[in-house]
């Protein structure tokens, strides 16, 4: 399993691009000489580094307190990120504290929301997102509601940005989401901002262990890159893309994004990205176990954090330096380099991070032998993942991620036909220049009212059909009833799980097995006939509410078909399947369900089973098999008077053996004593006569 740390340093770079691509973004009918080159050299600065920096460092220095104000701010924003950009965080620092005391002094609100939120960044280089967090949403509730779209949008990139880092990966989804839909509504640069959005979204979905829809991101980011002409950009994305492929186990091509993310970081003399890159090639290294390699590459990424004291950095360095020399053998001093950089994690809240390095030496210790150390350090790592968990956070997330998904191809579709739009804009532009001069003051006003009428409507237009697709998209995989996903869903996230389970390493995935558990509700065409079809539809909604509350935030919870559930839990303890299948008929049949003025009990029956299972390959048993004998448990439940779950626990013959009972009669494979089940019981039945 590629560990997280491939993917945080990333962000750092993500996060100072933003600052280049917005700052300079509002221009008026006035603007000055001075103001079009800073704009000027920001544009440099997207594929010269070097060379903006020192360009507008020149220009910064002719400049006066007759200056227009404007100007000295926009110089103050994209100086303080191209520093950024260069690793010079001493340097970029203090440009923001001269840019918040400017903003301060001439009352400008705007500059001075720009520099708290970007000195948030500082906090996090300091290695205290938490601090960050607290500072975001201070800013938050003071900022008024007529923020300028910059503003706003910056500080919903801040917020997903922090949240990530943290481990709030639903939250982060859902700013990064906010801000891409705000930078729709910047007047200019709108594709350049909508990269870094689209990358910055792909490294969540990298978090939450979906590498498909994250290389399908940074594809469809890719598609439109040469839009943008800024090679800063198309490095982020290649390291990317390298993220994404190396979660997936295509290692060629995870090599060959980084290395040409590496150059295109050396030659736009993007420091910040340059260490990244190296710090992930390093990791690549890892995964092969080609250790000295990875020690060669983790060296150039710690000497070169080291030089600009960049803290992050040198801890995601020093863990690849540490997990290189203990596959070198030296195990004493490569252990003493990931549990500093653990510990220095774990101080700044940063535990999600923590929780991966710790599992990662957790089954180095196993593989040198030393058992006892590796035991310790999983129950370490098992005592922190229990405090990371976290109640309805998969609910909020999946339906981002279809959401965001849903959308793509068609903005992709949007942004090319708009750049070819505005092209031709360009010479009907000018054609239409050369009329109004001729026509007059009273002419050109009415045309422009009659464009404006026309603009107002077609954005209307737009909009009405972004959302009418975002509804169709989100119904083609959830149960309209229920609000539950579906089974072409389930289909799909079974298709990445087989992907998931090819690129896993250094994981036992036997020992944390996925759960599939059929539920059926007892006796439903009783409630139909008895109460009426829409009854029954309010007991099918109460049930899947009543089942998602259950489960955990990882779990998945789907309409199977009719009355039938099907809930999905991926990497189950063992010791806990038969008390979550407990827990989930307790919280279907342990209180009634409100038909009108009456009172109900509606219970389930139910079958599970683990997958793998009993220690079949999977290519031989795989999920639909799991589910047919799920499926055969539940009807053997039912059978036996409903209201209970049965678990096919194990095989007790050989494989051979049992297969054939495994097609139609469990039963008697049970009465044979070929299987091995489980019984969990539903609650007892409720009297509503006392209650009335």
């Amino acid at each position: 399993m590629v560990n997280k740390k491939l993917q945080i340093l990333l962000y750092f770079s993500i996060y100072s691009l933003l600052g280049i691509m917005l700052g300079g973004h509002v221009v008026f009918a006035d603007e000055t000489t001075d103001l079009a080159q800073v704009v000027s050299i920001q544009t440099i600065g997207d594929s010269n580094n070097t060379e903006a920096l020192n360009r507008l460092l020149a220009l910064k220095q002719t400049q006066t307190s007759s200056t227009p104000i404007r100007v000295r701010l926009e110089t103050l924003k994209v100086l303080a990120d191209l520093y950024y950009d260069a690793s010079q965080i001493t340097s970029s620092t203090a440009t923001v504290h001269e840019l918040l005391s400017l903003a301060t002094a001439e009352k400008d609100a705007t500059g001075i929301a720009i520099a708290e939120i970007m000195s948030v960044n500082q906090l996090i280089d300091s290695g205290k997102p938490q601090e960050g967090l607290n500072k975001l949403q201070a800013i938050s509730e003071n900022l008024p509601s007529d923020a300028a779209i910059e503003v706003r949008m910056r500080l919903e990139h801040a917020f997903g940005f922090v949240n990530h880092l943290l481990g709030n990966f639903d939250t982060s989804l859902r700013y990064m989401l906010e801000a891409l839909k705000l930078s729709d509504d910047l007047p200019t640069r709108k594709v350049q901002n909508r990269l870094i959005m689209l990358d910055a979204i792909a490294r969540v979905y990298i978090s939450m262990k979906d590498p498909a829809k994250a290389l399908s991101t940074v594809v469809d980011a890719l598609d439109i890159s040469p839009l943008a002409q800024a090679p800063k950009i198309l490095a982020s994305l290649s390291n990317s893309q390298g993220v994404a492929y190396s979660f997936l186990g295509q290692h060629d091509k995870s090599i060959e994004a980084y290395k040409r993310a590496l150059k295109i970081s050396h030659d736009t003399g993007m420091a910040t990205n340059e260490m990244s890159c190296l710090i992930n090639i390093s990791d690549h290294y890892l995964i092969l176990n080609q250790y000295k390699q990875a020690e060669t590459y983790a060296r150039q990424a710690l000497e070169r954090a080291e030089r600009v004291a960049d803290k992050s950095t040198i801890d995601l360095a020093r863990v690849n330096l540490g997990f290189a020399l203990v596959g070198l053998g030296k195990m004493s001093q490569g252990v003493e380099l990931v549990n500093a950089a653990i510990h220095d994690l774990m101080e700044s809240g940063q535990k999600t991070d923590a929780e991966d390095i710790i599992a990662e030496l957790a089954n180095a210790y196993e593989r040198a032998g030393m058992f006892k150390e590796a035991l310790a350090t999983l129950r370490q790592q098992q005592q922190l993942n229990s405090e990371l968990f976290s109640a309805e956070r998969s609910k909020a997330v999946a339906t981002l991620q279809e959401q965001f998904n849903a959308k793509q191809k068609q903005k992709q579709i949007e942004l090319l036909a708009k750049d070819n739009a505005l092209k031709d804009a360009h010479i009907r532009n000018h054609r239409l220049q050369q009329a109004i001069t001729l026509l007059g003051a009273t002419v050109t006003v009415m045309v422009g009212m009659f464009i404006f009428l026309l603009y107002r409507r077609g954005q209307r237009v737009n909009k009405q059909l972004r959302e009418a697709n975002a509804q169709l998209e989100f119904h083609a995989v959830h149960d309209p009833l229920t609000g539950l996903y579906n089974r072409r869903s389930f289909v799909e996230r079974m298709h990445l799980r087989t992907a998931e389970i090819e690129a896993e390493r250094r994981e036992v995935r036997d020992g944390n097995p996925d759960c599939l558990i059929l539920l059926d509700i007892d006796h439903f065409k009783q409630i139909n006939d008895t109460w009426g079809h829409a009854a029954g539809d309010t007991v099918l909604a109460d049930v899947a509410q009543r089942l998602r509350k259950t489960v955990r935030d990882t779990d998945m919870v789907l309409r199977w078909g009719g009355e039938e559930f099907l809930v999905y839990a991926p990497k189950s303890n063992p010791d806990q399947i038969a008390i979550l299948v407990e827990r989930l008929l307790q919280s279907v049949g342990g209180t009634g369900i409100a038909i009108g003025e009456h009172q109900i009990q509606v219970t389930m029956t139910a079958g599970f089973i683990s997958l793998p299972f009993s220690g079949f390959p999977e290519d031989q048993f795989n999920w639909e098999k799991a589910i047919h004998i799920a499926d055969m448990a539940l009807y053997l439940g039912k059978r036996n008077g409903r209201n209970r779950a049965y678990g096919v626990a194990r095989v007790l013959v050989d494989a051979a053996s049992a297969v054939p009972f495994f097609e139609d009669d469990l039963a008697a494979a049970v009465s044979a004593g070929i299987v091995e089940l489980t019984e969990v019981m539903g609650p007892p039945k409720i009297d509503f006569s006392h209650a009335m």
